[in-house]
């Protein structure tokens, strides 16, 4: 029998709804689309004039910035590759063994999420770096104890910093994807194997690894991404190895080339654009490939596979630890590794490039509106673009646009802002008539902080909000509309109680990367907006590094806390879910 379609009325809020849709197409063409045009814009011109791809040549012309590109690929591949070899493994055993602790194990993986990048290679300074508690700490008292001289000699300072300082970073999120690739892996594949008499190595290789192939190269991508776009390890630790990111800082900061710095900005863009487009591709078939009739798998006792598992983890989770612990004894001792005297003197930020602890205040005032607000916006959009049924092209064009700032490195956004924002007016292409810039008062206040903050972490939110959108009964609106409630009723008492737990770790996302970014800021603060992330950079260019280290340890122990209170108010909201529905 068919079923006509309800169309959606054109009432008065009807029109309000309407208007809303585009207004999101608005603010996403002024926070994306406008920005980076300035960018190109910049990137054709020199001394004001244009140039067409002149900057673009003069580039691949110049062997050091080509040679930092290669760098960059090189440093990314390689990270990518490790970070997946590690985080396999890691989540292979929370998932398909039986050891102990593993909600331990869970918990240790997240924690360099919490942390600034730059507090990875603070960590690997102070275990591995010239005056490391290791190289020259502990291995220097064997040395006089003993007279043997064990110490290992790593050059840390170069591309074997910035690797393992990304592993460390994007850790995590491979770990991640991964941990869910796995758990939703097919049963019924390994009992057919079982049949055909097949070993554990063969299931391994013909089984479990083709079962995952989506999973594991979107985790390669990502960690690609993340580390082909990082600014904070190589900039601790990548001593005179040039790559994009800091090739851009460079350009713009230390020689005033802003043309060539937005080159680099656009080049920078193209590598992580083609990894992102190939990881939406693979995530697509990845959610295909497990249907309704799959069985959850079965993990069967295996002794020796899991004390293999359990010492695996237990290394890894020392070596996160271990980095960790670094930084706090750095943050509390008074020079390490020399006076192990126990001392607060660091955590005061007196006399530092710092600027005391006014940058952390800074920091938890923009977290905190960069959560709020965002979640506001994100949340509103995301139900706009998926919850509407009219102004098809409209909602497509704004979901292209909410879902392009996960390529977008953090750099090239805050570039891409000086040259929109900064501008007091701007010459309309074509035409030639010029208009005063009405965005240019936001410049060099908390306020661009904050929109460059939710543009950066848009993607990612968005995506959250879409998925738990889907979850909810696409007849909610249809009904509301056929009884003549309006949209923001349904919304209210409706969609936002039922998605609380996805808007929650929205706010809960942006707060923390708010607090952690460099990159998307770098290029934005003034003395007055200085943040914690930022006074990092500042005391370690310095050559304060104990009170980076407190600052870094500072940002983790409020991310860690915000997280718990988290943890805390969804438990209770599960709890009266829970109880009203048993009701």
């Amino acid at each position: 029998m068919y079923k006509k379609k309800i169309r959606q009325k054109t009432g008065k809020v009807e029109w309000v709804h309407k208007g809303l849709v585009v207004l999101v197409l608005i603010g996403l063409i002024i926070g994306v689309v406008l920005p980076l045009y300035q960018l190109l814009l910049v990137a054709l011109q020199k001394n004001g004039e244009f140039v067409g791809v002149a900057n673009f040549i003069k580039y691949f012309e110049t062997p050091s910035l080509v040679q930092s590109m290669y760098n960059t690929l090189s440093i990314s591949t390689l990270t990518g590759i490790i970070s997946v070899v590690l985080a396999f493994f890691y989540a292979y055993a929370l998932t398909r063994t039986n050891i102990r602790w593993k909600p331990f194990f869970k918990y240790i993986a997240f924690i360099p999420l919490f942390a600034p990048t730059m507090m990875h290679g603070i960590a690997l300074i102070y275990l591995f770096g010239n005056k490391g508690v290791i190289t020259t700490g502990f291995f220097g008292q064997i040395e006089k104890l003993t007279g043997l001289n064990l110490a290992i000699d790593i050059n840390l300072y170069g591309p074997v910093g910035i690797v393992i300082s990304e592993v460390i970073y994007t850790f995590p999120q491979a770990f991640l994807i991964l941990m869910v690739a796995i758990a939703v892996t097919d049963y019924r594949i390994y009992e057919a194997a079982d049949t055909l008499g097949a070993s554990k190595l063969k299931k391994f290789f013909t089984v479990t690894i083709p079962s995952l192939k989506y999973g594991l190269v979107s985790a390669f991508f990502v960690a690609f991404i993340l580390s082909f776009t990082d600014f904070g390890a190589p900039k601790v630790v990548g001593g005179q190895y040039n790559v994009l990111a800091t090739d851009i800082y460079k350009q713009v900061v230390g020689q005033q080339n802003l043309s060539m710095g937005s080159t680099v900005g656009i080049i920078l863009v193209i590598p992580a654009l083609i990894a992102f487009i190939v990881d939406r591709v693979i995530q697509r078939k990845q959610n295909s490939s497990f249907s309704s009739k799959s069985i959850a798998y079965k993990i069967k006792k295996g002794s020796l596979r899991d004390k293999i598992y359990f010492i695996y983890c237990l290394l890894i989770s020392a070596g996160v630890l271990s980095l960790i612990g670094a930084v706090i004894a750095a943050a509390f001792v008074k020079v390490w590794p020399y006076n192990f005297s126990l001392t607060l003197d660091h955590m005061t930020f007196k006399n530092v490039a710092g600027n005391g602890l006014e940058p952390y205040f800074n920091s938890i005032f923009v977290s905190l509106m960069t959560a709020v607000s965002g979640t506001f916006i994100i949340f509103i959009g995301a139900y706009l673009i998926e919850k509407s049924r009219f102004m098809k092209i409209t909602r497509q064009l704004s979901y292209f646009l909410s879902i392009l700032p996960l390529a977008l490195p953090g750099l090239v956004i805050g570039l891409a802002y000086i040259f929109f924002f900064n501008k007091p007016e701007f010459e309309i292409p074509f035409i030639g008539a010029v208009v005063v810039n009405p965005f240019h008062f936001l410049y060099g206040t908390f306020a661009l902080i904050v929109i460059s903050n939710i543009i950066h972490f848009y993607s990612v939110n968005f995506i959250t909000a879409t998925t738990a959108l889907k979850k909810l009964d696409r007849e909610f609106e249809p009904v509301s509309e056929s009884m003549n409630i309006p949209f923001y009723k349904t919304f209210s008492s409706v969609t936002v109680p039922m998605s609380l737990p996805a808007i929650l770790e929205i706010g809960i996302y942006l707060f923390v990367n708010s607090m952690t970014t460099i990159s998307a800021v770098i290029f934005l603060y003034t003395a007055d907006t200085k943040l914690a992330s930022i006074s990092i950079v500042n005391m370690t260019d310095a050559g304060d590094t104990a009170p980076a280290a407190a600052m870094s340890i500072i940002i983790v122990l409020t991310n860690i806390f915000v997280r718990i209170m988290y943890e805390f108010v969804t438990k209770k909201i599960r709890n009266k879910t829970q109880a009203w529905q048993q009701r």
